[in-house]
């Protein structure tokens, strides 16, 4: 199952919702690869302790290879395998993000290379769950992601701007389904940092399922123990296994699976 998470606004909590449902599905003996297409590096460094300085050992050199191939040469295959790097915890894999992709963008864009990404992953199926983070912007990266996923999850945090950019992230989506990935799905949307003594963000919520939009059950409330997580490079199955807010995200996970 290849899921990409994203959203084109910003500070919704991608790759928060992305690292920690990763890292449930691995606390849960699944092989699961975690994909950072972000040049930002909040999941790479989320998930390492810190950010990759070489690019040969992200997805830069990836992207940079299929630029560069040589018609002549045989048996040239993509090297994202090699690439994939470890992380602290058991059965949880990073293909991980560099500055460097900022630059690859326009390349990449207009030598039609927007497959790749899917090509690349479809060889990968020894994993059982494949997570994508994106940027927040419809970009090169993001496309290629949703071209490559089976299935989309949408942050979403109760606010008006939020919900403007809802509307047209859905169109895009579907725009991309008709286009380029007739599997793709919209899972659900995820409501975060969810107040709910608060009257706006409860009505909000009501409104988007009111109007068709598959908002999921579950809630994910505001906490300080984000933070404290990413400053630890921990998720929080393994920073605060019994915290409230950790059971909201195994809520989150358990409802995905049906």
């Amino acid at each position: 199952m290849r899921r990409v998470i994203f959203n084109q606004k910003g500070g919704v909590g991608k790759s928060t919702i992305t690292c920690n449902l990763a890292a449930i599905s691995a606390a849960e003996g699944k092989s699961t690869l975690v994909v950072d297409l972000d040049i930002q590096g909040n999941t790479t460094h989320y998930l390492l302790g810190a950010k990759i300085e070489d690019p040969e050992e992200t997805l830069a050199k990836f992207y940079r290879e299929t630029l560069s191939i040589n018609p002549f040469a045989k048996n040239q295959k993509s090297s994202a395998r090699d690439l994939i790097q470890d992380t602290p915890f058991a059965n949880l894999y990073l293909l991980a993000s560099h500055p460097e992709m900022e630059s690859l963008q326009g390349r990449l864009e207009s030598r039609y290379k927007i497959y790749k990404l899917r090509e690349a992953l479809e060889q990968l199926n020894d994993f059982e769950y494949i997570f994508i983070d994106t940027p927040p912007i419809l970009n090169f990266y993001s496309r290629s992601a949703l071209i490559a996923a089976e299935k989309c999850l949408i942050p979403f945090d109760c606010d008006a701007f939020s919900r403007e950019a809802l509307y047209k992230l859905m169109e895009a989506i579907a725009e991309v389904k008709m286009d380029h990935n007739p599997v793709l799905e919209v899972e659900g949307v995820v409501v975060n940092q969810f107040q709910g003594r608060a009257k706006l963000p409860q009505q909000m919520v009501e409104e988007l399922a009111s109007e068709g939009h598959p908002v999921l059950n579950t809630r994910i409330s505001p906490s300080v123990k984000v933070r404290e997580s990413h400053t630890h490079a921990k998720p929080l199955i393994h920073y605060a296994p019994e915290h409230k807010l950790t059971e909201e995200f195994k809520s989150l996970y358990r409802e995905l699976q049906g």
